[in-house]
């Protein structure tokens, strides 16, 4: 389940509380406070038979005795209790409910978890959802509903806020109350049972009332929910989060505090910067970070002009800057000669634009004017510090000014100090103006819209198309790790690895193998010198440790003698390692080359994760290193690059040449399509994997598998490319052509597409006239979720992104994968042959596969082929109560199931 009867949790009609109480500082009594006083419309039944009244309002004795069924449920009683209340609550009718107890499966032992899981069977049955256990409650203050025992009512603002901790639930009010800060919503989780960060993203992301969502999160319990939901909420409005246990020791306490396993830090970065959120490590940095996002237009670009009244404020944002990784804007001889006739001859004639201590208010909106109008300027930060000769809020008031006379560029203000400075920032406020108690922090703030900026952007990119198309031999890849699973072999031989890399066509060194060092020497002569030679062992993962590797050995002779040496030395160092013999292999010259890490490792929550570095024998030393998420396309391939420092080398230095990009980007997509395709792999190395100018070559490697825990747990956090769904189909006039799910690299052909259509074919589909698609669309319906979504598309064979693409059908389910909604388009020029037809047969067919029980769509009454088509294929046709010039066509799919 996700946001279904979220509704009843967050704006119930009735609200029952059970272990409602009058003893002063307890649970029960703070809860009956909160209800009773937070200006909640509706009933409020207290449950609790020791008692005739609570809070003045006439108590019942269990549920039974309730006169309605409430809508939510608030549980403080003992956790024995709590399965059997959720039953009878289920039974009356209520669909929601926040289990304040704790004592379930956060305790660690077996009875704790035995009533988790009766909680949850008893509710299942009912769909009833449930907030908790071990939490402090829900507040919707726009609602009047405080159904928790925190300290504070909140203030009803537009910023929602979700966390696992109650106790930063309490924390974050009690830092928000003096600010004046709002919410639209606190939700404290617990232990997460039920209702989840996935759930709670897909809710707030379409709530009116939220602008910004904010998250403290411990751990994730369900991976692929979590990213749909992130990436969804993640393209309407900012989520920012902040994640605990980023060290070792911290992982330990949010695990055994919460019941759930901490994944690595460094895999949750690769998912909230995968996923477009915003991620920041403090509290202060959050609000920091949502005050400035719901307050301030996004900029145009990283350009940041400063303007102060003093020298010494404008350096300090500037370092601050550099310190970010930001970049100070040049500006335009235009915009000097501009400030040279408004500013005294001291100014600093230049950016930090400072227009020195003495500035009166005017002096500040003459400023502020030609910064605004000058193209190289992308954002202004404004400045001031407190002096005797001029009035800081009237300097506010002609910063107001300025901007609202030109309001295209973001601006963000600091007026530092606190009581002088207090009133100016006062005026910012009030104006929706993004202000900041110091330099440092409002450079941050611009960091955070410059980041956030660039994330959403990121999500609607179009990536380049693959310039190499690969045909994978996945059989091939899983039978090479399941012979070896089933063998109980826990690591692949090197013949095995080099068979797995051969699949996925990743070029690689072609090693020979060498019983006894007479046959090194041999396999030496055979390559010519200079050779490598390598110990080979099933028991021995790092060879370079034990004395296994010996480079440029220049003839057969001095093979044979390494060889020699080498056997001593290993079976001195590992005596329990059973020994294979050898690798000869050419010595490579690796002048005009960088070594890079390639690899896979598998997160037990998010799953495989593609690794890419710097690589070589000082691997971890050099700690230079980036995590994505499979599956990855051109532009994640290079994006996961530029995380990186070696991606600086790669470009080229001191007589090296620069790498193939290209190649390697490649590799990274092809190692992704393994970590998606075989389900055994439990590990992957490659290092190092030599860049050259031309190639990339794969020198070593090493390959763990294991047996897969539950196949019927997705495995991928991102369902990958639904390849399976692909098939050839040929059309009406006699063309082979291919039917396949749409791709982010379709967004070109599809554009081509949309101009072939006709100004009433426009229409018809999107029921506005529209000239052109726009980036923006355009990306959002090529670049799709596939567990939520699916666009099928009929196109010629080849390099997608090249290709013509002569219909389209999609739908769109809700997150509970119930309804979808369908849309189909077909060019004029394609009319005709039944494209249509054949499209809307095969999302059926897909839907129907996929569980969704209904399929819906709303049509122009006056498309007759539309209605015509629907008709045919089942649909019932209504009329749309709301808009006499649509109706709604419905497709039930529950009799396909049957």
């Amino acid at each position: 389940m996700t946001i279904r009867n979220l509704d009843y949790l967050f704006n119930p009609q009735s609200v029952a509380l059970i272990g409602a109480s009058t003893q002063p500082g307890s649970v029960g009594a703070v809860l009956a406070r909160n209800l009773f006083g937070a200006g909640f419309s509706g009933p409020v039944m207290p449950v609790n038979p020791k008692y005739v009244a609570v809070e003045g309002v006439l108590a019942y004795k269990d549920v039974a005795s309730l006169p309605l069924a409430p809508d939510l449920a608030v549980i403080a009683t003992p956790p024995d209790t709590v399965p059997r209340l959720i039953a009878e609550l289920g039974a009356r009718g209520t669909r929601a409910a926040v289990v304040i107890t704790a004592g379930f499966k956060e305790t660690g032992n077996s009875r704790g978890a035995a009533l988790q899981q009766a909680m949850l069977e008893a509710a299942q049955p009912h769909l009833l959802r449930v907030v908790g256990p071990n939490c402090v409650g829900i507040m919707v203050p726009g609602r009047g509903l405080n159904a928790s025992f925190a300290h504070l009512s909140p203030r009803r603002g537009r910023l929602a806020f979700v966390a696992q901790s109650g106790a930063v639930i309490t924390a974050v009010m009690d830092w928000a109350q003096p600010r004046g800060v709002g919410f639209s919503h606190l939700v404290s989780l617990g232990d997460v049972v039920d209702v989840d960060f996935g759930d709670m993203l897909d809710y707030l992301a379409g709530d009116p009332e939220t602008d910004a969502i904010l998250l403290y999160m411990e751990a994730v319990v369900n991976a692929r929910k979590f990213m749909s939901a992130a990436r969804a909420a993640a393209r309407v409005k900012p989520v920012v989060v902040v994640k605990a246990g980023r060290s070792l020791a911290a992982a330990r306490a949010a695990a055994s505090h919460t019941g759930a396993l901490a994944g690595n830090d460094a895999v949750y970065d690769a998912v909230f910067r995968r996923a477009g959120m915003l991620r920041v490590h403090t509290l202060d940095e959050l609000f920091t970070a949502a005050e400035i996002l719901a307050t301030t237009r996004l900029p145009a670009g990283d350009r940041l002009a400063i303007i102060s009244n003093g020298g010494g404020i404008g350096i300090m944002a500037t370092d601050a800057l550099a310190f970010m990784g930001g970049r100070l804007a040049e500006l335009a001889p235009q915009t000097l000669a501009a400030l040279d006739r408004v500013l005294p001859s001291t100014w600093s004639h230049g950016n930090p634009v400072d227009i020195i201590g003495d500035a009166p208010p005017q002096r500040y909106e003459a400023a502020l004017a030609p910064l605004l109008q000058d193209p190289g300027v992308d954002a202004v930060l404004a400045l001031h510090a407190p002096v005797a000769v001029a009035n800081g809020v009237e300097a506010a008031r002609a910063v107001v000014r300025a901007v609202k006379a030109q309001p295209g560029k973001t601006l963000v203000t600091s007026w530092v100090g606190d009581q002088v400075a207090r009133a100016g920032r006062q005026v910012f406020a009030e104006h929706r103006i993004g202000t900041c108690r110091t330099p440092e922090e409002a450079v941050r703030a611009f960091m955070y819209l410059e980041r956030y900026r660039s994330g959403r952007l990121a999500l609607m990119e179009t990536p380049p198309s693959v310039p190499e198309q690969f045909e994978p031999d996945a059989e091939t890849a899983r039978a090479v790790c399941r012979r070896a699973v089933e063998a109980g072999r826990e690591w692949l031989s090197p013949d095995e690895v080099a068979a797995l890399l051969r699949a996925y066509r990743i070029p690689q060194v072609q090693p020979h193998h060498a019983d006894t060092p007479t046959a090194a020497a041999e396999a030496a002569a055979q390559i010519g010198a200079p050779v490598a030679l390598k110990i080979r062992s099933p028991d021995i993962i790092h060879k370079t440790d034990v004395g296994g590797v010996a480079l440029d050995l220049p003839n057969a002779q001095a093979v044979q003698r390494a060889a020699e040496l080498m056997l001593e030395r290993v079976t001195k160092n590992r005596p329990d390692a059973h020994i294979d013999g050898f690798q000869v292999e050419p010595m490579l010259d690796r002048s005009r080359s960088h070594e890079l890490i390639v690899g896979i490792a598998v997160d037990p929550q998010f799953g495989p994760c593609v690794l890419f570095g710097q690589g070589g024998t000082a691997v971890e030393v050099l700690n230079d290193t980036a995590l994505g998420l499979p599956p990855l396309n051109m532009r994640l391939a290079f994006d996961l690059m530029r995380q990186t420092r070696v991606h600086h080398l790669l470009k080229g230095h001191r007589g090296i040449p620069g790498a193939n990009l290209g190649a390697v980007a490649q590799t990274l997509i092809k190692v992704a399509q393994l970590a998606a395709d075989v389900a055994e792999l439990a590990e992957l190395d490659i290092n190092p994997l030599l860049a050259g100018p031309d190639n990339v070559l794969a020198v070593d490697a090493r390959v763990r598998v294991a047996s897969v825990p539950d196949p019927s747990v997705p495995r991928l956090a991102i369902r990958p490319y639904p390849k399976s769904l692909e098939k050839p189909v040929v059309i009406g006039d006699g063309r082979h052509v291919l039917l396949r799910p749409i791709l982010p690299e379709d967004e070109p052909p599809l554009q081509r597409s949309f101009e072939r259509l006709t100004p009433e074919q426009v229409r018809l589909r999107f029921f506005v006239p529209m000239k052109e698609l726009g980036h923006t669309l355009a990306a959002r319906l090529t670049q799709i979720d596939y567990d939520r979504e699916m666009a099928l598309i009929l196109t010629e064979r080849g390099i997608p992104g090249t290709t013509e693409i002569f219909g389209v059908v999609r739908i769109a389910a809700d997150p509970d994968n119930e309804r979808a909604e369908y849309a189909v388009v077909v060019p004029e020029h394609m009319t005709g042959q039944g494209l249509g037809a054949l499209l809307m047969r095969e999302i059926i067919d897909y839907a129907a596969s996929r569980g969704i029980r209904e399929i819906w769509g709303d049509v122009l009454r006056e498309n007759a082929a539309m209605l015509g088509l629907v008709r045919k294929l089942g649909f019932r046709v209504a009329d749309d109560p709301d808009d006499p010039s649509l109706v709604r066509v419905t497709l039930d799919l529950t009799a396909r199931r049957a």
